[in-house]
This record gives structure tokens, sequence and C-alpha cells, in this order.
């Protein structure tokens, strides 16, 4: 079963569903950063939160989520768009971090119930709008619901969640947004409430082998509900050689020189994908020529 991102909702128009599996996903980040599992689980939860919310946006607008609290995983950060591309880093992914039982990893100990969490959009334009609240546990759904209700004023329930193998391989993974828009009834809340509670960990929905499309029923019952997305979330980085020459460029010509002459070249590699260029010496002959 491979991931899937499914955009929905009621009859009415009064409640919309974001649900996504992105067991794949989270899986090719964990092997690009060799996370460990505490590490892992917090990048999936991020990652598939920037996703969820990515699907909202339009053309190339882009959606920058960064969890900055005081735990020892350091920054998290992922970045999503309307194509369902995701990418994102850990700022410390090997943290040996203990767990809270041998079904639960401290996620939250591991991010810090103190900090921030800013969500960026960037509309494509000259500024971007930037969103922020304080933490609240570090678990990054209950963080995000709190978001929603302070600094958008939407009503929002947020699962998030990433279960791991015995090995620490990605089992399964996924989450979704439910936004109570206005106009909906106590009867739907007071439904959709006594549903989330029977659903239980989003990871273990899938781990169970459901499919995202199975969360239509329960979360929006009406027959006529409308789907007005479905696509397949991967992670994709936009990182390439060229940007990165335009990068080493802003350095200038005297840094570029003295890094060719102390290191022999230039090594880079991307926060996002892990992904390691490296520049010869010719080549930055060549930038600092340019720049002359």
């Amino acid at each position: 079963m491979g991931d899937q991102l499914i955009w929905a909702t009621d009859r009415d128009g009064q409640i919309r569903l974001i649900a996504a599996r992105t067991t794949e996903l989270v899986a090719e980040a964990q092997s690009r950063h060799k996370s460990w599992p505490t590490a892992t689980a917090a990048l999936g939860r991020a990652m598939t939160a920037a996703l969820l919310m990515g699907a909202m946006q339009k053309g190339e607008e882009k959606i920058t989520l960064r969890i900055l609290g005081d735990g020892p995983l350091g920054a998290i950060v992922a970045q999503s768009n309307a194509q369902g591309e995701v990418r994102g880093y850990v700022q410390n992914p090997t943290l040996d971090w203990p767990s809270r039982s041998p079904e639960k990893l401290d996620v939250g100990g591991a991010v810090g119930a103190t900090g921030h969490l800013h969500v960026t959009r960037d509309l494509g334009l000259k500024e971007s709008y930037t969103g922020s609240a304080p933490l609240v546990s570090g678990e990054i759904a209950e963080d995000l619901t709190h978001y929603f209700a302070t600094s958008e004023q939407t009503p929002t329930a947020v699962a998030l969640g990433v279960l791991l193998n015995e090995d620490g391989t990605v089992q399964a993974a996924g989450g979704y947004l439910l936004q109570l828009l206005p106009g909906v009834s106590e009867e739907k809340i007071e439904h959709l409430e006594k549903k989330i509670k029977e659903l239980g960990p989003i990871s273990y929905f899938f781990a169970s082998g459901k499919d995202v499309a199975s969360l239509l029923d329960p979360l929006l019952p009406e027959e006529d509900k409308k789907i007005l997305a479905q696509k397949k979330p991967f992670f994709q980085c936009q990182c390439d050689r060229l940007r990165l020459e335009t990068m080493l460029k802003s350095l200038g010509a005297q840094e570029l020189a003295e890094m060719r002459k102390e290191q022999g070249g230039a090594e880079v590699v991307c926060h996002f994908c892990n992904e390691q260029y490296i520049f010869s010496v010719d080549e930055l002959i060549a930038l600092e020529k340019e720049l002359e």
C-alpha cells in the first residue's frame, strides 16, 4: 500500500478533512538522515504535518514548519507545497533518547515543551507570512492544535503518528487535520469527538492495513461527501549544484580562494536531504573568476 493524501469535505462544506499515509515518505527521510528512533518519530510527524498544511496551498506556494523547542533534538524543519512534495530535517538526528515505555517514544521530552512553533507561508510574493504559537507539550500534534486555535482561529483536530518496528525501521506513519468551519452544529461536533476517540492512534490505524480512504466514513459520515483532491506525497528536495554554486559565490572571491587553498576544494551538504556536493579546486577557481 503506497502513500496517499486525500482532501475532502462534508456535504455542507462545514468540515474539512485532509488525511495522509506517509510511511514511505518518512522511511526515506529516516534513510537519508540516518535518524534514530525518537528523531525519526519527531521528523516524521513534522513532515506529515507540513504535507497536510501544504495541501491547502495553490500553485508554487510553500509551507515551512519550524519547531524550535528547548529539548535535545534541536530545531525540526519541514517544508511542503501543493504538489505533495515534502522535505525536512532534524538538528540532532542521532539523539539517543529514552522511551517513556516499550511502546511509547518520548517525542515531547526530546522536542521540549518550551519554545515556539512557526508556520511560514511563501505565496511567491516578495514577502512571506509567518504565524507563531508557543509549544504546549512538544508532541507536535498538540502544538499544532494550539497553533490553529490561537494563530489562525480555526478549531482543528490534529493527529500525527509514526510507528517503528523493533529494529527501528518505519512500520507506519500518517496523520490528519480535521477542521470545523463556521456553521457546524453541536451534534456534528459531538459525533466527531466520539469518532476521533474510537479511531485511536493514527499510526496504529495505518499499521492495521487500512488506507486513507478508510478515514472518510467515520469522520465525514454523510453519503455525499466531496473529495476535492487526491495525490501521492513524496520526499523531494529542491537543492542542486546550480543553487549551491550561487550560495558559494555569495561568500565572495576571497573566501573561496582561502577555501580552495586550505581545504583543496569544497564540500557542501544539504540540510534537508543530506545530499553531498563536492566542488573541486578548478570549479572554485571558475567561480572566483566569475566574481572578478
